[in-house]
């Protein structure tokens, strides 16, 4: 709030000419204006002073128009005394608006009412109202004080007036709000001797000035889904009803919400919103041409307001539709957003909002001065003096020169986003890879035959050309790549030109082949989905990383592949490497569970996009080296806890019949999730226990665990969450699908097979009520604490070790890591056998601190060779490792050849040999 260095009257011819003309208007304006600080101008602020105004016999038209002039000068004297900042001079202004609005709507509509009766709607048989939407920086809450209002008016449904005396004249519903209509924009717009309340655009309704001037809720929905035009998001993306009943604002906003925020990350919003700022820069610049008196345009000029009002909206349109937290209508709130998400640098924000008061201020001062709607700086030397002083420069070299700083900033920030990444072939260092006469080398087009292609691959150093000619072309030559529309198919062929010298720099020439295999296989997915090409084709750095990916995993390539809604998460490298903030991850599983209550499919989405977002980081750090295995197996856990967690309370939440706001349910994890070893594609070993006096209690737990199944194990468009496995309840598949705790207790105490004691070394608690967690942990250590008999116990565990190697035979000439004897299942069923055998004497054993851990743990008690302990600890972790990474290949079974692995076989049989003999 830098103060202006001159007088308001010499500042603004407006205001000099409204105080002149009539006495006592300069004492009402200083007084309105005398508030050091923020003075909120608001429905009952208005109220009185349009009161004054009409009580002196005033008609509505002139007292609104009066006390509109009574506003502006009241703002003007505010912010150029620098009392007043941008916020309270847009927020006073926009409320304005929208009080003559309803005001004026609510006086026309009784008078309407009066003669043609109230308008009813012929299928709900309700009363109708108009719907007056505010668009632009009126639906932004930004209105400029000279500015003009966009409006759109709607009705619910069509029918007929109800009339309810012989005077009165029946109208159709359209017939009626349109003359509602008509005479609202005239006792806004029409000039009088006050001037007017404001200048009314209806430009925005659908059809624009071709169309109806109103139009109802089925013709607005038709036109957005068969007509409405990209322009046309970025302009509804700001709509926001003044007037009407909730529930029919709300039933428009489910029309306009699909079209404007769409289900999946539209990239192809950045090329859509390059071209529409492109023409009005080119409109700009005619027109900067034919009059370059009118040059230096705040608004549309390069670096001006609308730069970045666009560089906040592409971001909604892209991302709006899957965070709700970036609907927000105002620019400001919406950059301070993106800044808060991540999604622009804080320090580019902070300077963007600056620019941003910057522009507008000086928007206002350009209309100050004769309350006219201009953007452009005046042709008069002395009009821009003044200019420049009302905005604290002592000449207009001085403000220029600040304005010019903060134009090259937006415009840098906004040319970084809305550049055309098409116009040249990116290398990894920003530069065309070759030449442009040595091009038709490097480039293919979709006419090319095979030999062509494999020319063309030679040349970029593929290492088997013929084959990945062959590759690429019956991708070409493909159904689905035929048929797809030629932007798209541009865009298609544009990328596998900018990836071809990528995949071919690749050091290993065997990974050449499967590597452009997997990429072209990922492309033929997205296709059909012009957003992910744009994504590929705005971002090429987001590219190179897809092929990093894909190269270095079969089974990333694949994951990527069936859930191409990741490939956002490539965009930044910085949130991509790190590391994760599980606490913070949990509070954002329940804000977005909160976005959509009572939306059972949203709520399943939602999970599975979040666990894939964030399972897709763990990879993508996992492939850089950055998580050992059992790093990552900790964070996979994690990550299985909190899901497991949100999702029974989300279930709960819903439950009908429930009589406590936390369900006293637990879910107990077995297996992979509960030794916190959890790989990429575990499925969850669990078990549901409750403990409820209720009587209700038993059925309504069932009923809680069936849906916690459904919802995991369900295939949705974003695809399924885990598997489950719930064998190792009490008395496995014949037994109740949820325990009591008390008959859990007694089973594992008195009826529980010795494998099940096995699976018990192994579990822990995982979600739910933390008291019923804590009775498990107990009782978990007291069963596993038993006195054995340890002849009895040796049978037994080699009995049903035999029995899972006779289940899982081998009959190829290479070690499989997990079954075979020496393996890691051996390794396992030997730390069970030792905790089941000595937890008694030694209770630390019962700590569930992992298979490496344990072993470790016996050898320092003597239970065990502590050298050889050490050496079976390595071999697991050695056994893990390579088991991992066959995974990552895609391979469904880990097996390698047996001398790669020999001493690590032999030191695990020779323990086992140790302890069973």
């Amino acid at each position: 709030m830098t103060p202006s260095l001159i007088i308001t009257t010499t500042a603004s011819r407006f205001y000099q000419r409204w105080i002149n003309a009539e006495a006592g208007r300069a004492a009402l304006v200083a007084e309105l204006a005398a508030p050091p600080t923020r003075f909120t101008f608001g429905p009952t602020q208005f109220s009185r002073l349009l009161q004054n105004e009409t009580e002196s016999g005033m008609p509505l038209p002139r007292a609104m128009r009066r006390l509109r002039n009574l506003l502006v000068c009241t703002l003007i004297e505010r912010d150029l005394q620098g009392r007043a900042d941008l916020e309270e001079v847009v927020s006073a202004i926009t409320s304005f608006a929208e009080s003559a609005v309803q005001t004026h709507l609510t006086a026309l509509t009784a008078d309407l009412v009066a003669l043609h009766g109230t308008p009813y709607g012929e299928e709900s048989g309700r009363p109708q109202e108009l719907i007056v939407l505010g668009m632009g920086k009126l639906g932004g809450c930004e209105l400029n004080v000279s500015s003009d209002i966009d409006l759109i008016f709607a009705y619910p449904e069509d029918g007929d007036t109800r009339t309810t005396s012989a005077d009165q004249r029946s109208l159709s519903n359209q017939e009626f709000f349109t003359r509602l209509g008509k005479k609202l924009i005239g006792a806004l717009s029409e000039i009088t001797e006050d001037g007017f309340t404001f200048r009314v655009d209806m430009a925005l309704r659908p059809n624009g000035a071709s169309g109806p001037l109103v139009a109802n809720f089925n013709m607005v929905e038709t036109y957005l889904v068969t007509q409405g035009r990209e322009w046309e998001r970025y302009a509804w993306c700001k709509a926001r009803a003044l007037t009407g009943r909730a529930e029919d604002i709300a039933a428009l906003e489910s029309i306009s919400r699909p079209f404007v925020f769409r289900r999946y990350l539209d990239f192809g919003s950045i090329d859509a919103m390059r071209s529409m700022h492109a023409q009005i820069r080119n409109e700009v610049k005619r027109l900067e041409a034919l009059h370059p008196e009118r040059s230096n345009n705040v608004k549309l000029g390069r670096g001006g307001i609308r730069e970045i009002e666009f560089l906040a909206q592409v971001f909604q349109l892209i991302r709006g539709g899957r965070d709700t937290d970036l609907r927000d209508r105002s620019t400001r709130a919406t950059l301070r957003t993106l800044a808060c998400k991540n999604l622009l640098d804080a320090e580019v924000v902070d300077k963007l909002l600056l620019a941003y008061d910057f522009l507008r201020n000086l928007e206002h001062r350009l209309q100050y001065l004769d309350d006219a709607q201009t953007h452009t700086f005046p042709t008069n030397p002395a009009d821009c003096l003044i200019i420049a002083q009302t905005m604290g420069f002592a000449d207009v070299p001085s403000l220029m020169q600040v304005l010019d700083q903060h134009r090259t900033l937006v415009d840098a920030q906004f040319d970084d986003i809305f550049k055309d990444k098409l116009s040249g072939r990116i290398g990894q260092h920003g530069q065309q890879d070759w030449n442009e006469e040595d091009n038709v080398l490097h480039t293919l087009s979709d006419t090319d035959n095979r030999e062509t292609i494999a020319i063309v691959l030679t040349h970029c150093g593929f290492s088997d050309a013929s084959a990945a000619a062959q590759r690429l072309s019956t991708t070409w030559q493909s159904t689905r790549v035929q048929n797809l529309p030629l932007a798209s198919r541009s865009r298609l062929l544009a990328l596998v030109n900018a990836a071809l010298p990528v995949i071919a720099a690749i050091p290993e020439p065997e990974r050449h082949l499967p590597t452009l295999s997997r990429l072209l296989d990922l492309l033929e997915a997205i296709a059909r989905r012009a957003a992910y090409l744009a994504l590929l084709t705005e971002y090429p750095a987001t590219l190179h990383r897809v092929i990093r990916m894909i190269s270095a995993s079969g089974w990333a390539a694949q994951y990527l592949t069936q859930h191409p809604i990741l490939l956002d998460e490539l965009l930044d490298p910085r949130s991509l490497n790190a590391a994760p903030d599980w606490p913070e991850f949990a509070l954002e599983c329940r804000r977005q569970l909160e976005s959509a209550p009572g939306d059972t499919e949203r709520q399943m989405d939602l999970l599975r996009e979040m666990h894939h977002a964030q399972q897709f980081r763990l990879l993508a750090q996992d492939l850089e080296g950055m998580l050992s295995v059992e790093a990552l197996a900790d964070h996979l856990s994690i990550l299985g806890d909190i899901l497991v967690a949100a999702t029974v309370q989300a279930i709960w939440d819903m439950m009908p019949g429930r009589r406590r706001d936390t369900p006293r349910f637990t879910v107990i994890a077995y297996g992979k999730l509960g030794g916190k070893e959890l790989g990429y594609v575990s499925d969850l070993d669990v078990v549901f226990l409750y403990d409820d006096e209720d009587q209700d209690g038993p059925a309504l737990y069932a009923k809680l665990a069936q849906r916690f199944i459904t919802w995991m194990t369900s295939h949705t468009p974003a695809g399924i969450l885990f598997d489950i496995d719930i064998a190792l309840r009490p008395d496995g598949a014949s037994g109740l699908l949820v325990s009591s705790f008390a008959k859990f207790e007694k089973y594992q105490r008195e009826s529980a097979w010795l494998w099940e004691h096995q699976a018990l070394t192994r579990a822990r608690f995982c979600a739910g009520d933390a008291a019923i967690g804590e009775r498990f942990e107990t009782l978990r250590e007291q069963v596993l604490r038993q006195e054995r008999d340890t002849v009895a116990l040796q049978r037994e565990v080699q009995e049903m070790r035999q029995k899972m190697r006779d289940a899982h035979p081998n009959r190829s000439d290479r070690f499989d890591l997990k079954h075979d004897a020496g393996g890691m299942i051996d390794i396992e069923f030997m730390v069970q056998f030792l905790i089941l055998r000595h937890a008694a004497a030694y209770p630390q054993l019962t700590a569930d601190i992992g298979n490496i851990a344990l072993l470790k743990l016996c050898g320092e008690l003597d239970l065990i060779d502590a050298a050889l302990s050490l050496q079976v600890a390595d071999a697991y972790r050695t056994f893990r490792k390579l088991q991992h990474q066959i995974r990552l290949q895609g391979e469904e079974r880990a097996r390698v050849a047996s001398p790669r692995i020999a001493p690590e076989i032999a030191v695990v049989k020779q323990l086992w040999a140790g302890i069973f003999s």
